[in-house]
């Protein structure tokens, strides 16, 4: 199968940072999108999906994880089409009660407007999407919560951020004390079992060859999973990106009570990088720049790259 060979039914809006990838589902009777963008890109995710929806409804939203740029655009599509939203069984709670401390937004210092659920989604159920019948797949790693949906029948896999073609996001259990690289392995393991033919991941291109993907990431979890502190750092300078990007720009001297606040970071300084978070806010701010990834102009740190 090759990237023009997905079925007219399965639109992938490839998007890119700090949404995720959306994949539109168009069944004969029903319509699905799979994770929702970050929050301020929910008015582009309408747009995208009002357009390939060409005067349907959507009917459900269905998330792989509860990152914030996967589930950010849900309370938009919830108010503009009165859909349903389905999220990993072990969300439940949280989103219930609205605990935006175990749903990671407080400790990333991203943001998420509320939204409700109407169904959840357990390793090994079925579900019909475009037509075409999708296993949920367990896919701890990356989040402890997440998931993959895997049409088998067409050798297409959703593999949200366990893997991507060139990696997968940042093992955040792992930053907290938690087990994350075993279980990442074991989900790599998992996609090399499957016959997958096509990936759509959950940042960057749809892609084919699997293999090579894997292979890739394997090479990049040894490198982590060798000395956890690549990966500490690798998570600070994402999450300060991350915010760069959404904001533009914030002043420098603001950073360092900025990773103070936030307890992911907290965590990793105290369990890896062996300072204090303000001391990493000034090494990850140098880090960024000297990437060409942030200039700092006129006491401001500004997004470059």
């Amino acid at each position: 199968m090759s990237l023009d060979k997905l079925p007219d039914s399965i639109h992938v809006f490839e998007r890119g940072w700090l949404s995720s990838n959306n994949v539109l589902m168009l069944g004969r009777d029903d319509a699905t999108l799979v994770d929702s963008g970050y929050m301020i890109h929910a008015e582009q995710t309408l747009d995208l999906v009002r357009h390939a929806l060409k005067g349907r409804k959507l009917d459900r939203v269905v998330n792989t994880h509860l990152h914030s740029d996967h589930c950010g655009g849900n309370a938009a599509l919830q108010q503009k089409y009165g859909c349903t939203a389905w999220i990993p069984v072990s969300e439940a709670d949280n989103v219930r009660d609205w605990d935006e401390d175990k749903l990671s937004f407080k400790a990333t210092g991203q943001r998420c407007p509320r939204f409700s659920f109407d169904g959840t989604l357990s390793p090994g159920d079925t579900l019909a999407m475009a037509d075409l019948e999708w296993q949920v797949l367990g896919a701890p790693g990356h989040d402890a919560h997440s998931l993959m949906l895997f049409c088998q029948n067409e050798g297409i896999l959703i593999s949200a951020d366990a893997l991507w073609q060139n990696g997968f996001g940042v093992i955040f259990p792992e930053l907290d004390g938690e087990s994350g690289f075993i279980e990442e392995r074991a989900t790599l393991e998992l996609i090399a079992s499957l016959d997958a033919r096509i990936v759509i991941p959950g940042h960057g291109a749809v892609f084919t060859d699997v293999a090579a993907a894997l292979k890739r990431a394997r090479t990049r979890l040894d490198f982590l999973s060798g000395n956890p502190v690549r990966n500490a750092e690798y998570a600070v300078k994402v999450l300060l990106k991350f915010l760069l990007l959404e904001r533009q720009r914030m002043p420098v001297d603001q950073v360092p009570a900025l990773f103070a606040s936030l307890p992911i970071v907290v965590a990793a300084s105290q369990r890896y990088l062996g300072k204090p978070p303000e001391e990493v806010a000034a090494w990850t701010v140098k880090q960024l720049v000297r990437a060409c990834s942030a200039r700092i102009e006129d006491g401001y740190l500004l997004n470059d790259g």
